[in-house]
């Protein structure tokens, strides 16, 4: 008799995108950031006390939600800081789900949802986007929860926040909207987490893309008093370590250097779209930090050949995606030996 308990036997884990270590490589296949953080981050490495980790941090986070609130114009008591935005998936679906309930999100999407929904045992509802990767509107009593991750990953396309806003006023559950791209895309879905009228909406966002943190574990989401103290309730009791708190507060208190990197990102997303589409390629409209991009070769050939020259994309396999390939936007230096590479395979 299996120790295991039989819904967790059962499952397959989440797969991280590949973490390779090369010499010169490409890495272009977990949508990390080509920029260091702030300066700022490193100043509050050099000045923090290290006596100081003798003690246990502060268990609320108090003095990075006041600054979380003050960007976002909510209260501190509407702001939760998680040990990464993975945390507070995980948290989401233990707080407002019931063993066995329903969790709803689009397919596809970000596939860790899927594992989070059956580490808790609950029942899977992915809602097919459409043809053209496009989110259709689920019914309102679809699910007792819904993950609408916007722009989407992997597609890397952005829904009107307008139409979410409508979904969430007709949601019958609890609706967490997945912002990680958020500062890549022309707008964002906060002021629906902000709404004084707000009572089932919670936004959420992470510190690894644009803030160039994806080394340290650092995501807040915002929402009603009454979810936040949900998750509250049932964290670790010392979820975020004293050096996540003073580097996170150093990196989202310095905001120009944020916009400045994602501003070059977004430049160079457009010559990279530019260039694959005048090669013969079919490149989504991103509104994130990467391409979902069909290239005029077969995929799955191609993304072995570059592998093979250490330089790495994402590719995902299944039917609806085995035709395109993810591209993280490097540095223009990057993109340019990307562009190189792919001439000697007519993509």
């Amino acid at each position: 008799m299996s120790l295991i308990c039989k819904h967790v036997d059962a499952l397959t884990g989440y797969t991280p995108g590949e973490q390779p270590r090369f010499e010169g490589m490409v890495k272009l296949n977990t949508n990390e950031n080509p920029y260091p953080p702030s300066p700022d981050v490193s100043a509050a490495l050099a000045s923090f006390d290290w006596q100081k980790l003798r003690l246990y941090p502060d268990p609320v986070c108090n003095k990075v939600r006041a600054l979380i609130a003050e960007l976002n114009g909510c209260s501190p008591e509407q702001v939760f800081v998680g040990n990464g935005s993975d945390e507070i998936l995980a948290l989401f679906t233990r707080a407002f789900v019931e063993v066995g309930g329903r969790i709803g999100y689009f397919d596809p999407t970000y596939s860790l949802y899927s594992v989070l929904a059956a580490i808790r045992d609950a029942t899977v509802k992915p809602f097919a986007l459409n043809a053209d990767f496009t989110c259709p509107l689920p019914p309102a009593d679809y699910a007792d929860t819904f993950i609408w991750t916007n722009p989407n990953a992997p597609t890397s396309l952005m829904a009107d926040p307008e139409v979410i806003a409508s979904f969430a006023k007709s949601f019958k559950g609890v609706l967490l909207i997945d912002e990680a791209y958020a500062d890549f895309a022309p707008a964002n879905c906060m002021s629906i987490a902000t709404a004084p009228e707000n009572t089932n909406t919670l936004v959420m966002r992470t510190l690894s893309k644009s803030y160039s943190l994806a080394g340290m574990r650092f995501g807040y989401c915002v929402g009603p008093k009454e979810l936040i103290d949900a998750l509250y309730k049932i964290k670790d009791s010392y979820n975020m370590d004293a050096l996540a708190q003073v580097i996170g507060f150093a990196a989202l208190n310095d905001q120009a250097h944020m916009k400045q990197n994602a501003a070059k990102i977004i430049q160079t997303r457009a010559t990279l779209a530019q260039a694959l589409e005048a090669r013969g390629w079919q490149v989504l409209p991103s509104a994130s930090n990467f391409l979902f991009a069909k290239p005029p070769v077969n995929a799955a050939e191609l993304f072995a050949a570059l592998r093979e020259r250490h330089i790495f994309v994402r590719y995902f396999p299944a039917e609806k995606t085995k035709d395109y390939l993810r591209i993280t936007i490097g540095t223009p230096a990057e993109v340019e030996k990307l562009l190189a590479v792919l001439a000697d395979y007519n993509a």
